[in-house]
């Protein structure tokens, strides 16, 4: 009996160059992979397809800029200020492709065209934008500004017969309707500085003198201090008498406005807080000078009192509290000019008398005495006065301040002059005489006044 044949089945399925056997749910998956990677690289012959990419086109681009040969001789002075500024100085010139350095143009040293670069202190002077650290050949960046010229002699003269010869007295003030304020002796008056016309707004009487006078921030009310200690509110509008507030023992030689808040500085060494709306002479007390407050001023945001006194300290007061948050004892004299800066915030300015003559700046946010200027060197100085300067205030327009002393005259200077003034009709002639008039006050602008 013949043995029957055994077909034998190959071992390994590369015999019969035949795939493995899967089953249904293998191709499935494995159809599902490959659709899901070829996904993206099926496109429809007949489609265009867009994106919300915008890639731009160089082909028009000018790539003088990154070392490729610049415009020929009529190269133009701005496309060398713009790559000296971009790129620095050295880039300014770029030599054009030629046969023996193609090889050097072709392959540019390895530079980051926006790269960082060691900060350098530029010049002081210098406000151009597209100024370069280094000089460009042959371009003038702006040109120097030429330095403004001060007249050295007022151009208006007012006799102000009675104005006191006392340095802790604060006696004039200018109003923001353009108003002159000052105490004449026992008179308060009012000069309108448009039309010239003198008005008695008060008389104290013989038993006693106004010994300061500062305007509203509106410019219609005026506190006036006197020598009893007391403050007085005015309607100068009116010239009526709207209220008096007591708390001083001694005399009030210093006054400043924030809002509706005043504060009065005394020889008792005290500042009084006092608030217009409420019934009471006083909301708080001040306690911290160890002689008379003869400085006063708030800050433009009506954050911070500053105030100095004859016991050559500066201190600067928060809205809430009664002692003060920073002690400044550098003047070496009594401290009367102070000032903020409208524009810096916490940027404050003080002066010293006689024996200190310097003008120092402070950081009252950082707690830092910035810098401090003598003013026996000052560039400017204005003559004309025969006694010290006392008083002093600038005109709301910030062109003009006006000066007193104890020669008994106010002095109008021009020391800030515009093309367009808006008050140009104040300007009345070289000199005036007025009865008991009166004209400004407070605080110097970085100008040492001269007898």
């Amino acid at each position: 009996m013949d043995n029957p044949t055994v077909h034998r089945l190959p071992s390994e399925p590369s015999e019969l160059n035949l795939a493995p056997m899967r089953s249904d749910e293998e191709l499935a998956r494995s159809r599902n992979i490959e659709r899901l990677i070829n996904v993206n690289h099926r496109r429809a012959p007949s489609r265009t397809i867009y994106f919300d990419r915008f890639i731009p086109s160089r082909t028009g681009s000018n790539f003088a800029l990154l070392h490729l040969p610049p415009e020929r001789p009529e190269d133009s002075v701005y496309s060398r200020l713009l790559r000296s500024v971009l790129f620095g100085p050295e880039s300014d010139v770029v030599s054009p492709a030629t046969p023996e350095n193609r090889s050097d143009w072709m392959n540019p040293p390895s530079r980051n065209i926006f790269r960082y670069q060691t900060e350098t202190c530029r010049p002081f002077h210098s406000i151009c934008p597209l100024e370069s650290y280094d000089a460009v050949a042959g371009v003038n960046h702006c040109p120097v500004k030429a330095p403004r010229k001060i007249p050295k002699s007022p151009y208006k003269v007012l006799d102000a017969p009675a104005l006191q010869d006392d340095f802790y007295l604060n006696l004039v003030d200018w109003s923001s309707h353009n108003v002159l304020a000052v105490g004449l002796g026992n008179c308060v008056y009012l000069w309108n500085a448009c039309s010239s016309k003198v008005t008695k707004l008060c008389d104290l009487g013989i038993d006693d003198s106004v010994c300061s006078v500062g305007w509203a921030q509106r410019g219609t009310h005026l506190a006036v201090g006197t020598s009893n200690g007391k403050v007085q509110l005015w309607d100068a509008s009116r010239c009526k008498k709207v209220r008096t507030m007591e708390g001083h023992r001694l005399r009030v030689g210093a006054l400043a406005w924030s809002s509706t808040l005043l504060s009065s500085g005394g020889r008792d060494k005290s500042i009084f807080q006092r608030d217009m709306r409420a019934q009471g002479d006083f909301v708080s007390k001040l306690s911290g000078h160890k002689s008379e407050v003869c400085g006063l001023k708030w800050s433009y945001d009506n954050r911070e009192l500053a105030s100095g006194g004859n016991d050559n300290r500066l201190f600067v007061w928060n809205q809430n509290s009664t002692q003060p948050v920073l002690r400044y004892s550098e003047h070496t004299a009594a401290v009367k000019a102070i000032a903020w800066s409208p524009h810096v915030h916490g940027l404050l300015a003080s002066g010293g008398g006689t024996a200190d003559r310097c003008i120092r700046f402070w950081n009252t946010t950082t707690n830092s005495h910035l810098s401090c200027i003598d003013t026996g060197s000052q560039l400017a100085t204005l003559t004309g006065h025969t006694y010290r300067v006392l008083y002093l205030a600038i005109s709301p327009d910030g062109q003009t301040i006006v000066t007193g002393a104890g020669d008994e005259t106010l002095r109008f200077w021009n020391v800030f002059p515009s093309a367009k003034s808006q008050f140009s009709c104040c300007h009345i002639g070289p000199k005036f005489c007025l009865p008991p008039p009166g004209l400004t006050t407070v605080d110097i602008d970085i100008i040492h006044l001269k007898n």
